[in-house]
């Protein structure tokens, strides 16, 4: 991808992305596993695996202005997801998963397939690596909602976590928990078991539903 994109820095362009997505802006930077474009507000850093395709466009069609300063997470070497998210923690952002709700907070961990966010809305979150679409750092002294530092703890959870994703969700099995947000009724309930990236969910009428791990957005406790 870098070698691709790489003729395209500075240029106006449109990155159609899966999920029937698109982001407008100038692209900025092109890493093996990132882009960073500015929309013409902010920075936004787009993981490869999930770009369907980039066009480029006119300025004109883009109707924004250029940059005035750099990226907040500047890289010195490789612009890679891991360290991206590296360089983000502690900074409050916006990540997007899927579906139209994107989600504000801040990352507390890093694992190896997987990271820990602190969502004043959802809490301690645990969302998988492989779906991040996006994330867009604050700029300035914003927080999330407007939040004081009381409502955005600096280790909001005591909970030990795991190296890998699915052994962190089996570590939840008897606890109530909420999938991908909730966006469907069947994404709500008890975790009776996970086994061969299969878990079993028990949900409110008390009948089982078997979910495929690797659809496993996100996961945080209500």
């Amino acid at each position: 991808m870098k070698k691709a994109y790489s003729s395209f820095i500075g240029k106006a362009v449109t990155v159609e992305l899966t999920g029937k997505k698109e982001i407008s802006g100038y692209l900025i930077d092109v890493g093996s596993e990132v882009l960073i474009i500015f929309n013409g507000e902010d920075y936004i850093y787009v993981s490869s695996i999930h770009i369907r395709s980039l066009r480029v466009v006119s300025i004109d069609e883009l109707d924004i202005a250029e940059p005035t300063s750099g990226p907040q997470l500047e890289q010195e070497d490789e612009l890679a997801l891991r360290k991206i998210l590296t360089s983000a923690k502690g900074v409050f952002i916006e990540i997007y998963l899927t579906g139209n709700q994107s989600i504000h907070g801040y990352i507390t961990s890093i694992m190896n397939n997987y990271f820990t966010f602190y969502s004043p809305v959802y809490k301690t979150m645990y969302i998988s690596l492989q779906h991040l679409k996006w994330l867009t750092p604050y700029s300035g002294s914003l927080s999330p909602y407007a939040l004081g530092k009381d409502k955005l703890p600096v280790n909001p959870s005591q909970l030990s976590l795991a190296r890998t994703y699915e052994i962190q969700l089996e570590k939840l099995t008897g606890n109530l928990v909420v999938f991908n947000l909730g966006l469907q009724p069947e994404s709500i309930g008890k975790i009776e078991k996970v086994e061969s990236n299969i878990i079993q969910l028990i949900t409110a009428k008390g009948k089982s539903v078997y979910l495929n791990l690797q659809h496993i957005q996100s996961v945080h406790q209500p």
